[in-house]
């Protein structure tokens, strides 16, 4: 599902929740989903987790390889340093 589409269907006191919850603003969310502004990795990254996956890293910024970075072992195991 295509960012738009996803805040389209939720009222606006979900939306600024939303944002929040991504670190960001609800009228940076709509800049992005209506194409204004770029989304930056970090919000893709958020994005994704808050939607459940419903608007994905991939949708967002097709341009980053993120196959890579999710068969990645630091994501799926803890390292210790030292």
């Amino acid at each position: 599902m295509d960012l738009k589409s996803f805040i389209k269907t939720m009222s606006l006191a979900e939306r600024e929740s939303f944002a929040v919850k991504c670190g960001t603003s609800a009228g940076h969310i709509r800049n992005v989903a209506y194409g204004a502004r770029p989304c930056g990795e970090a919000l893709a990254i958020a994005i994704d987790r808050e939607s459940a996956g419903k608007v994905t890293c991939e949708e967002l910024r097709p341009d980053v390889d993120w196959a890579h970075l999710r068969g990645s072992s630091l994501l799926t195991t803890s390292r210790s340093c030292g």
